[in-house]
């Protein structure tokens, strides 16, 4: 049984830079895909960041692109999201998510089988 815990949200300012952390147990971590989703209030959960199982591959959301980075270290069973340049619109909770069937990241929030609890990230005006 795998469990996800993600760490490392906060309230920064815009500009401002965070890493987010989501640590892995359980089965053996480089068998799954790793991905990266967001939800702000009121709006769907959207996919921002997802990387293949040897960390090789990795695919962003175009609103995201060249501001977040993800990583994995498979020795640590941890994923790493890094997101620098933060804005208002980046405000939401972020979960980390296990695919355990593709070999590359989807996009869909339907093709991940696992989940975090979430981490909060506010960035202020």
């Amino acid at each position: 049984q795998v469990q996800l815990v993600e760490s490392g949200g906060g309230l920064v300012q815009t500009g401002g830079s965070l890493r987010l952390s989501c640590a892995a147990s359980g089965r053996t971590f480089t068998t799954y895909v790793m991905g990266w989703f967001r939800q702000a209030p009121g709006k769907e959960r959207e996919f921002v960041a997802g990387i293949s199982r040897s960390g090789s591959s990795t695919n962003y959301a175009d609103s995201v692109k060249g501001r977040f980075t993800t990583s994995r270290d498979n020795a640590k069973k941890t994923v790493y999201l890094k997101i620098n340049s933060l804005r208002p619109e980046d405000t939401a909770v972020y979960y980390c998510a296990a695919d355990f069937t593709r070999l590359s990241a989807s996009t869909s929030a339907r093709a991940y089988e696992k989940w975090g609890q979430g981490t909060q990230v506010t960035v202020s005006a």
